[in-house]
């Protein structure tokens, strides 16, 4: 699957954190067939979605695990 597929036609389950504010600032995903995940932003359910492997996924939440993104916010 190609990044930028449009996120509506993927007919996947979105789920976004918990940790998301009410004003709609937060980011959705969703598991793929064959492992991957999409990412789409929530304010925006018919746009495109960005897809991502397995490993790409999981460096990301260990970065973020450890704080190396934490002086973007």
């Amino acid at each position: 699957m190609r990044n930028g597929v449009r996120a509506s036609s993927l007919g996947v389950r979105w789920i976004k954190s918990t940790h998301s504010a009410a004003e709609g600032n937060c980011v959705e995903v969703a598991a793929l067939d064959g492992g991957g995940v999409a990412l789409r932003n929530s304010r925006d359910p018919e746009g495109p979605a960005l897809v991502y492997t397995p490993a790409e996924v999981a460096a990301f939440l260990a970065g973020a695990k450890d704080g190396e993104f934490d002086h973007l916010v």
